[in-house]
Parts: structure tokens; C-alpha cells; sequence
């Protein structure tokens, strides 16, 4: 198949692209280098430095043979979009061109803004280039089970089912988002709905929870091909940060009572999920959605299990409770149904403490380039702390130390004293 990647400088993207290439797909990634610029800018560099694009395609061609075409561009630019997808017609387009960060998006206006627009135009230019150039095309948009929020009853999978004075309809599950950046997804997903019924497009929509995890099959044959690893407040996951942390013997920093329950998957698993959801498409004028991982963690469950695999390894790992810098339910009820993957055969890879081991070990390796600056929160989801956010885009790395101190947490001044 002829499969597009939009993003594919990311996490996600750059694996994906590199498993498809490897399974025999003709594979062209576009990218602008957003988050790239978005991460310089906060300091919230990836612990690994990764080459560029095309370094890497040419890296990974000379190891596998397998060859990935690159295009440097902006997405919610549609004239641009409009020529790669005229030229390139693809067979599926899987869709991860959005500003990636819930932390990111709450900054200010200037980062709410840039997230709004890149988000929902990346996504309609997305939709009208395959509805003027591509109409048979598949669009796989990556959204989150950040979507829904955590209601007090079962989350389904993607619809529901009402009945309301004695009549039935099938709706969009509702959802209610915790950030600007899930409400982009939120919006993403209504607006593809609008063109699925209107136009007969076939879209699957992947509910993905947060992904742990940088090895994967390609990424293991040279370190410059592995994935972005981000560790900081603003574009790390909870996961990478607790194993920094252990690495760099910082206490794991839990927000408020850690009851936040979500839906984890392994980054192998997200590949296998794309491939299933791209080799099974919908039928014109449906929407599939299909919710994306494969176990569940609270913030403590987490911290646990980092802190008994850290302590099996020797590092004394600690565990502290910290003010909670975003407005969430910090224990509630949480259910969501993820049978859809699982029925199209997912073969799931779970969070075994061999895996965290795996992880934490890599980590290690790269202890010398942690900086403890990084890691606290810089962001806080109310505005009234307009210092929290102010200083997250301008000088993030004194009030991530300031933050420090007044968790008492007794931050390094240099990891690499540690060692």
C-alpha cells in the first residue's frame, strides 16, 4: 500500500513510518519540525538527540534496504498537503501533524492558539485533500482517550446508545476533555464525523492511551533510529519521567493523591494497532473507533512499580507527593471498553517488570544527559498561577528549581554526580 504519514518526526511517527517500510509498504513522511521547535523553545529537549528526517530515512535505508521518502513541510498549510496528496494518492493516511502536548497547550494564549490552529487546520486540510485528490483514501487520525474525560460510568467504545422518552439513537460517546490539547482531539473527531456522513470518507479514529516505550525492531538496529524519548513536564509521559527520575535518583513526583487512572499500551502495541487498523479499513461513509491500549494504571500503580524494579536494580528509589498542577479528578471511576483490537487480533505486549527493567536500564545508559530542570511542573492548569506559566516559556529551567525547593525535593545540581 501507498501510506502517508503526517508528523513522522514524532514518537509515533517515526516508528510507524519505519515498520510499514519494513513490511513492504510505499511510505512517505511529512513533517515541519513543530515539536521539534516547540520543545527547543520550552527546553524540553528529548533525552536522546535524534538526526534529522532525512538523516535518518538515509540511515535507515543503508541498514534495512527499505527506502522512506521525505517531505519537509506544514500540514495546516492546505496548498502544500493538497500537492503531496496529489502526487503521492495515497492508500491510507495515518494522521499524527497536531501539537502533542496537553502541558503545552496550557501555557498561555500564544501556545492555546497555535495548538487550536494547527490541530483542527492539519485535520481539515487532511479531509479535503483526500476528498478533492484521494477520495478512496483511509484516514487514521490518532486521538486519545483523553477524549473522554473520566465519567462516572462505562466509557464505550467510541458510541453509545440512548434511549430518551421511549426513543433510540446511536451518538458520538460524550466527551469532555481536560485540556485545550484534548479538546483539539475532541473537535478532530467531531469534524471528521460531519465529513464522514456528508461525504461517505472512511476514517478509523484510535483512541490511543498514553504509549510507553522506545524500542521497537527497527529502532534496535542503531540508537540514531530509536524514537524521540521526552522526560520533561510538558511533552514527557508520566511513565518516561518516573524512569528518569529513578535513573537520576530524584524522588518520582506524584500529582496530588495519585488515583488518575488511564489506559496504557506499549509502543510495539501502537505499531501493531496501525497495522491492524490500516489492513482492515472501513467501509465508505463509516467511522471505526476503536479504543487503543491494552492495561490499566493509576499514578501510584505506576510510581510502585518503577520504585520496586528501581530498588531490585540498586537505586534507592523514593516516592513524593506533590501539589497537582492540573485541575483533574484525582480518584474517580474508570472503565472504558477496548475490545475492538483485541477481536481484530492484537497480541499485547504488557508492562511485565522485565519491560520496566528494559527501560530503565536504556535510560541509565543516558544518565549523564538528564537535566533535573526539566522535570517538575513548569505549567499549571490555572491561570491564576500566571507565574507557573509565564516561566514555562521563558525561563523554565530556574522555575522548575524553584518548584524544587519548595517540594523539598532536593534536586541534584549535576546528574552525572550520581553516577
Amino acid at each position: 500500500m501507498r501510506i502517508l504519514v503526517l508528523g513522522g518526526d514524532g514518537y509515533l511517527g517515526w516508528p510507524t513510518s519505519m515498520h510499514f517500510a519494513c513490511h513492504g509498504h510505499e511510505v512517505l513522511v511529512v513533517d515541519n519540525y513543530l515539536r521539534r521547535t516547540i520543545a527547543q523553545q520550552t527546553r524540553s529537549e528529548a533525552l536522546i538527540a535524534n538526526p534529522n528526517l532525512h538523516a535518518r530515512a538515509e540511515l535507515f535505508e543503508a541498514l534495512t534496504h527499505c527506502h522512506i521518502e521525505v517531505r519537509i513541510g506544514d500540514c495546516a498549510d492546505f496548498r502544500f498537503l493538497e500537492e503531496v496528496v496529489s502526487e503521492f494518492v495515497p492508500d491510507a493516511i495515518i494522521h499524527y501533524a497536531e501539537q502533542p502536548s496537553a502541558p503545552y497547550s496550557m501555557i498561555g494564549f500564544p501556545e492555546a492558539k497555535l495548538t487550536l490552529n494547527n490541530n483542527l487546520n492539519a485535520t481539515f486540510n487532511v479531509v479535503w485533500a483526500v476528498l478533492t485528490h484521494a477520495p478512496d483514501c483511509h484516514i487514521v487520525k490518532l486521538g486519545t482517550m483523553g477524549e473522554y474525560g473520566t465519567p462516572n460510568i462505562d466509557i464505550e467504545e467510541g458510541w453509545i446508545e440512548i434511549e430518551h422518552n421511549g426513543r433510540a439513537d446511536k451518538f458520538l460517546y460524550p466527551r469532555q476533555a481536560g485540556s485545550l490539547y484534548h479538546t483539539t482531539k475532541v473537535l478532530d473527531t467531531d469534524l471528521l464525523w460531519f465529513y464522514v456522513r456528508t461525504h461517505g470518507l472512511r476514517v478509523t479514529d484510535l483512541m490511543q492511551g498514553p504509549v510507553y516505550g522506545i524500542s521497537t525492531e527497527e529502532a534496535d538496529l542503531d540508537e540514531r533510529l530509536m524514537p524521540n524519548f521526552h522526560y520533561d513536564d510538558i511533552f514527557g509521559t508520566v511513565v518516561n519521567r518516573f524512569l528518569v527520575q529513578a535513573a537520576a535518583g530524584i524522588p518520582l513526583t506524584v500529582y496530588g493523591r495519585g488515583g488518575q487512572i488511564r489506559g496504557y499500551l506499549n509502543l510495539k502495541d501502537t505499531l501493531q494497532c496501525l497495522s491492524i487498523a490500516v489492513e482492515n479499513p472501513p467501509r465508505h461513509g463509516e467511522m471505526r473507533i476503536l479504543n487503543q491500549f491494552t492495561e490499566q494504571f493509576s499514578v501510584n500503580q505506576l510510581a510502585e512499580r518503577v520504585q520496586r524494579v528501581g530498588n531490585g536494580m540498586g537505586l534507592r528509589v523514593q516516592v513524593r507527593a506533590i501539589a497537582n498542577p492540573r485541575k483533574e479528578k484525582e480518584e474517580h471511576y474508570y472503565n472504558p471498553v477496548h475490545s475492538g483490537l483485541l477481536q481484530l487480533g492484537l497480541q499485547p505486549h504488557y508492562m511485565t517488570d522485565q519491560v520496566v527493567a528494559g527501560m530503565l536500564s536504556e535510560v541509565i545508559r543516558y544518565r549523564d544527559q538528564i537535566d533535573a530542570g526539566k522535570i517538575l511542573p513548569r505549567v499549571s492548569w490555572n491561570q491564576s498561577d500566571g507565574a507557573a506559566s509565564a516561566t514555562a516559556r521563558h525561563a523554565p529551567l530556574a522555575h522548575a528549581q524553584n518548584a524544587a525547593e519548595t517540594q523539598q525535593l532536593d534536586l541534584p545540581a549535576s546528574v552525572s554526580a550520581l553516577q
